[in-house]
């Protein structure tokens, strides 16, 4: 998804705009928030339940033929359904975004921003498949910047990333946020504890 030039780009982003606050970016970029695999299988069987009307009005097969083409036809569907070409665009959006922000909360904490010394990390994470980004930020980081401060980075962002151009994407991201916590949390004498880099899952 994003080459290792371009992680080095983003890693001096993070280097530079860290210098200059106390609070803690991290980044990471998933290729999928969720592999959704249960959609095909109920899209497939909401289609399939109507398999048989026609069937019963239009010609005079027996039931277990017409059972037996409404289980083939369940099977095809799925099978085409989960094909990932297919699969992604029959999630709704809402589902799609749901699941990517459940899986940014869930970096967040496994990455360990929750755990920095005075609580001011900040998690920019991008999903690729879901056109999705979001900013995560600690608790300390909260209690100042309110959430719609971020969305400059945000449009930044999912904005380079239709474009396939990640690495800009996160470069901005980082050089925002970098200045929104730079006027908040100016650079402490502290050591920054987590390492500056952008992870791809």
């Amino acid at each position: 998804m994003i080459s290792q030039t371009d992680k080095q780009r983003v890693a001096d982003a993070i280097s530079a705009a860290e210098a200059k606050t106390s609070g803690e970016i991290f980044c990471v970029i998933a290729a999928h928030a969720s592999d959704y695999r249960l959609f095909p299988i109920a899209w497939a069987a909401a289609i399939a339940l109507f398999v048989p009307l026609p069937l019963i009005f239009l010609t005079a097969w027996p039931a277990d033929t017409i059972y037996l083409a409404q289980l083939i036809a369940f099977i095809v569907l799925a099978i085409l359904l989960s094909l990932p070409a297919i699969r992604f665009h029959i999630v709704p959006k809402r589902a799609k975004h749901d699941r990517a922000h459940i899986e940014a909360i869930r970096q967040f904490l496994a990455q360990g921003l929750h755990h920095t010394e005075h609580r001011t990390g900040v998690l920019i994470f991008a999903s690729a498949a879901e056109r999705y980004a979001e900013i995560v930020a600690d608790g300390v980081i909260n209690e100042k910047v309110p959430p719609a401060v971020w969305e400059d980075a945000i449009k930044a962002l999912v904005s380079a990333i239709k474009q396939d151009r990640a690495g800009d994407g996160f470069v901005a991201a980082v050089e925002q946020c970098g200045a929104v916590l730079a006027k908040h949390f100016p650079p402490g004498a502290f050591k920054q504890g987590l390492p500056n880099k952008l992870v791809e899952i």
